[in-house]
């Protein structure tokens, strides 16, 4: 955190970019653990689940590009209340 406010980040906005990061990587595979549970839960192949994921991975991944360039987006609820 210390280097990221000496670079001029937002520590809410660091701490957003960071949860988005981090879900991401719970449906990425070869890793993503929530990835295991759909695909134990729904008794489909990891393969079928990751098909079926596709579209929603690009949408998260935009949404992260978006956010991280885009500071105001994710930052105008927290203004209202500071």
């Amino acid at each position: 955190l210390p280097v990221v406010v000496a670079l001029g980040i937002d520590p809410v906005h660091f701490g957003i970019i960071m949860m988005m990061n981090l879900g991401i990587g719970l449906i990425t595979p070869p890793v993503g653990s929530v990835l295991f549970v759909a695909s134990a839960v729904s008794g489909q192949k990891i393969e079928t689940v990751v098909k079926a994921m596709v579209p929603f991975y690009c949408v998260l991944f935009l949404v992260l590009i978006i956010i991280t360039y885009i500071p105001m987006l994710s930052l105008w609820l927290p203004g209202r209340f500071h």
